[in-house]
């Protein structure tokens, strides 16, 4: 026997809503009656999607305590069955999001005393557990989730049955669990699906109140370390007990969740993940379209927010100069990221939980498949690749027998503008959403009284209806409409002119004619009678026109990179032959006028005259010159997240090289200024800092393609007031050193123990070749692995420097315990100290005419260049500032005037002396057969102000040229004013609009602390 129920309203939703509250829990008692009722409901005649590909037609969908039983177009009902009959309704599966916080305690900041509290350098997390707070793998969502009511209603009217939550603070967060939405008498542990479903992972230290680490690079290097101690661990269980890193070990073999600020993150966070064979999920924030073909080449799934940025305002002129221009584009292209990630073919899931608002979810989800999103591939994102992704597809997902009873019921097709979620079940238990409307949306004719017939249309969604009423042909007035269940209330003012003329009418809708009729109020108070048939084919016609297609959305074209002066893609490298030119060899055979140089393959292939080339390009180089692109031996540009981890003494472990950001508008003005090549240096917060990143300027290009392939590695020392932070303030008198006798102490302490480190590897690599029993490997130690490369030879010192009494002490120190500084940067006393610097085998690189900013430069002269020059140094000029850079040429001019260097000697300062203190002067730093082809074409002589960079090369490709720079100039205007007229149109169309805001964007010197650039949120 079965029982049948009306297919909606209030009795049913008590009935079925009551019939799966009181589900019993095996292993809890109850105080009371027991009242186990199966739970068995069937409803028929239905459109199922079964999952997001599987449609079937008049089918049934069985569900028994919670789970599915069965589905399909022939499903026997048993007895007892309660039965739904949803003909004409739709039933999917229930969403699930896989980035939610849902039932966690809130993330709150960690109160700190004081406007500037001391520095934290220990973990103030008491007992077995990682030294760095922001370190807790420890951390098991499943144990602090508590349902929460109001969170789980938020989400069900999306749609969603089921969530992955997780505490979303930290670097190494935990456990996530995957829980369902259902929260009608249920017990957290009714709701745990999975416990453990998956780790998570970011950039971020999030509530840690230790100071380590203080940049994205720390950050970074924190999990690789932490990579390496939890394998060493596991393999010296006896050694130490730690809990996180057994936690973190022990969840490897989970799906492993990376939340990311941004695409180049997300980029990064995948390096990270190929290193420990681990392939990342990665949450990103919506711009991942912007570097496509990198996403994809990660191989790792995404999951994508919708939170697409509202329009700026730009009714002013000057507000709107401010907006740059990736910003007013990515405006535009943010609703196209899901489906250009899908025509890609990388897979992802959709979330809603970095919407501030909830209810915009479904609607910018439509957005979404306007702009190009198949309904297919969204339901996908939001059902099975979200299950299949935490192995959870025998779960959730789908609707298949012995899966979690999740489901929707809808009026229409899921993502159809006029659909309208009914029902969402979340483990068999009911959640009204609403009730369904009537559609009573088309044409009628109006008949109020004795008044003319007159055409009533009714537009739009049928929970907010549009009405038209035309009075005369070219007279049309709006009114308004509700139709609550079958009584209908009809207002409207048939004289605009005469506001208070309005007509009221009130009754009622038959839902099976589809017709109105009723009492009303005329404007003179008159009683009448009206009535409004519905105009069957006139109605018909409407619902055609509303449903055509619209107009196809265009969007603007795609830069690389996704800023100002990006390009549809990089240029290719060229065979190009440079006529006629002064060029200038900065080698033996110095400057030669007249001459050709041929580039070919990225290479310089021939330097000579009247040279020929076949299918080249031709470059007049008449009354111009030509030099090799000038190398900036010492710069922090393309770094982002902080060039300091200035929180220990000793951060030999982390790397620029992680931290590159090709997107900076100072590469492409470097470009602008001849400069092809520059190495990227840690700052001077610490006596030893990070390693460096030599680079080429390609312009255009991802993070690893800016790195010099095969260079020699570098590392950043440092001395005097930085390191000791005289002028850090009160707060920061606890961090070692705090003297200048207390840096050589570092340096000291850190080489005796890289030196017992390397005996300790040697030992262990003895026994492991020998007959022995095989050793336990050593624990791996990234800032000792580092400084045993500089005792072997294999990475390299530059070193910040100012004063004579501290470069003594360094090399002094260097030679005692056998290493060499490689190049004494800044080294404004270094006419002081020339003949020990040669002596020790140092290059100086330094500033032309900088002086007088602080108290170790009071002794600073402009000589200072050509003296150590004279010396028998190889000396260099470097910029260590973003602006400086870009005038290279002329800083290497000075020397002429405060020294007497000749030209040929001066521009070697900017090409081949610094090439030659990185060790790629067989690559670059000079016109040569066979090396890279970087040059420079001059308007003038190249050491003149008055000279400027036409052309510049790197590896043969022209990413810099004046008259391209004009055009781009005209195109970036134009894309700007397209875009400012579509985002007018939009706020004239009732779009929410933003106001614009000033980015800060602070370039980094060696002393920039807590100036850096915004990390992972």
């Amino acid at each position: 026997m079965h029982t049948s129920i009306p297919r909606l309203g209030l009795v049913s939703g008590l009935l079925l809503s009551s019939l799966g509250a009181y589900a019993q829990t095996s292993t809890f008692p109850r105080n009371g009656v027991y009242d186990q009722r199966p739970g068995l409901y069937a409803f028929t005649h239905a459109t199922i999607f079964t999952d997001y590909k599987t449609k079937l037609t008049d089918a049934t969908l069985l569900i028994r305590d919670g789970k599915v039983e069965a589905v399909g177009t022939n499903v026997k009902i048993p007895a007892g069955a309660v039965v739904q009959d949803l003909k004409g309704k739709y039933i999917y599966p229930g969403f699930v999001d896989l980035a939610s916080g849902y039932g966690l305690p809130e993330v709150k900041p960690a109160e700190r005393t004081g406007r500037r509290p001391p520095p934290q350098f220990e973990s103030k997390k008491g007992g077995a557990y990682d030294w760095n707070q922001a370190v807790h793998p420890e951390t098991d969502a499943a144990s602090d989730f508590r349902i929460n009511e109001e969170q789980a209603d938020a989400y069900r009217k999306l749609g969603f049955g089921a969530v992955l939550t997780q505490q979303p603070d930290g670097i190494a967060r935990g456990t996530a669990a995957l829980v369902t939405l259902a929260t009608t008498g249920r017990r957290e542990n009714e709701v745990i699906l999975t416990d453990r479903a998956a780790a998570g992972f970011s950039f971020n230290k999030g509530t840690s109140t230790q100071n380590y680490p203080g940049s994205l690079m720390g950050s970074i290097a924190l999990l690789r370390q932490t990579y390496l101690d939890a394998e060493w661990n596991q393999r010296n269980p006896t050694k130490e007990q730690n809990l996180s890193l057994r936690a973190f070990q022990e969840q490897r073999r989970l799906p492993q969740l990376f939340e990311v600020s941004d695409k180049l993150n997300a980029l990064r966070a995948d390096k990270l993940g190929d290193e420990f064979r681990t392939q990342f999920i990665i949450k990103g924030r919506g711009d991942e379209y912007q570097r496509i073909a990198d996403i994809k080449a990660t191989g790792a799934p995404f999951i994508l927010n919708l939170n697409f940025p509202d329009a700026y305002n730009v009714d002013d002129v000057y507000d709107a100069s401010r907006i740059p221009l990736e910003d007013l584009k990515h405006w535009e292209m943010a609703p196209a990221n899901a489906a250009l990630l899908a025509k890609a073919g990388v897979p992802f899931t959709l979330s809603a939980t970095d919407l501030k608002d909830k209810k915009k979810f479904l609607p910018n989800l439509r957005k979404a498949i306007q702009y190009g999103l198949s309904e297919e591939q969204a339901l996908r994102a939001l059902t099975a690749t979200p299950a299949e992704l935490i192995k959870a597809q025998d779960k959730v997902g789908s609707l298949k027998p012995g899966l979690t009873a999740n489901f929707l019921v809808c009026s229409n097709r899921l993502f159809a503008e006029d659909n309208v979620l009914l029902d969402n079940w979340v483990q068999g238990e009911r959640y009204q959403l609403s009730n369904l409307p009537a559609d009573y949306r088309g044409v009628y004719t109006l008949q109020v009284g004795n008044r003319p017939a007159v055409q009533m249309r009714v537009a739009g969604k049928p929970e907010a209806p549009e009405l038209k009423i035309a009075m005369a042909p070219k007279d049309t007035v709006r009114g308004a409409i509700s139709v609550q269940g079958e009584l209908a209330t009809i207002v409207y003012n048939p004289t605009p002119k005469d506001k208070a003329a309005s007509v009221r009418l009130s009754g009622y809708f038959t839902p099976e004619t589809r017709q109105f009729q009723g009492d009303g109020q005329l404007p003179d108070a008159t009683l009448v009678k009206w009535s409004a048939k519905r105009q069957e084919v006139a109605s018909q016609a409407a619902k055609r026109d509303s449903a055509k297609a619209p107009e196809p959305i265009q969007l603007g074209s795609m830069l690389y990179p996704f800023a100002a002066y990006g390009r549809a893609a990089m240029p290719q490298q060229e065979t190009v032959l440079i006529k006629n030119a002064t060029v200038w060899t900065s080698e033996a055979a110095g400057k030669l006028e007249g001459t050709d140089v041929l580039l070919v393959g990225g290479k310089i292939s021939k330097v000579g005259k009247n040279l020929s080339a076949k299918d080249a390009r031709l470059i007049d180089g008449t009354g111009k010159h030509l030099t090799p692109g000038i190398i900036d031996e010492h710069s922090h540009i393309a770094v982002i997240g902080g060039v300091n981890e200035g929180t220990q003494a000793v951060t030999s472990e982390v790397r620029i090289g992680d931290v590159l950001d090709p997107e900076d508008i100072d590469l492409y003005r470097d470009l602008a200024g001849g400069v092809t090549a520059a190495q990227l240096l840690h700052g001077s917060a610490n006596p030893i800092g990070g390693q460096s990143q030599l680079i080429k300027i390609r312009w255009g290009g991802t993070p690893e393609d800016l790195k010099v392939a095969g260079a020699d590695g570098f590392i950043k020392f440092a001395l005097g007031e930085n390191v000791k932070q005289s002028n850090a303030g009160e707060a920061n008198v606890l961090r070692f050193p705090q003297s200048r006798m207390g840096v050589e102490q570092v340096f000291v302490d850190a080489f005796t123990r890289a030196k017992e480190y390397e005996k300790e590897w040697a030992a262990y690599n003895k026994l492991s070749k020998g007959k022995q029993k095989k050793a336990e490997a050593p624990r791996r130690d990234l800032e000792l692995d580092a400084l045993v490369e500089i005792l072997n030879n294999k990475r390299f010192i530059t070193c910040h420097s100012y004063v004579q009494s501290e470069i003594n002490m360094l090399i002094n120190v260097a030679d005692r315990l056998g290493f060499k500084v490689n190049t004494f940067t800044h080294i404004l006393e270094g006419y002081k100290v020339a003949d020990k610097m040669k002596a020790h085998g140092a290059a100086a690189s330094t500033f032309a005419d900088w002086w007088g900013y602080k108290n170790e430069v009071r002794d600073a002269i402009p000589y200072n260049a050509a003296i150590m020059h004279d010396a028998g140094l190889t000396v260099a000029i470097n910029s260590d500032d973003a602006e400086m850079s870009r005038r290279l040429n002329q800083e290497a001019a000075k020397t002429m005037k405060y020294g007497g260097l000749s030209e040929e000697e001066a521009m070697k300062l900017v090409t081949i002396n610094p090439a030659k203190m990185l060790h790629v002067d067989n690559k670059m730093g000079s016109i040569k057969e066979g090396k890279d082809a970087d040059v420079v074409l001059w308007s003038a002589h190249p050491l003149s102000i008055y000279a400027h960079a036409e052309r510049t090369f790197v590896d043969g490709r022209q990413l810099f040229d004046i008259e391209s720079d004009k055009v781009m100039r005209q195109e970036m205007e134009k894309e700007r004013l397209r875009i400012v007229q579509k985002m007018l149109a939009a706020k004239k169309g009732g779009a929410p609009t933003q106001t614009p805001v000033t980015k800060a964007t602070g370039h980094f010197h060696c002393d920039s602390v807590g100036e850096e650039k915004e990390l992972d949120k």
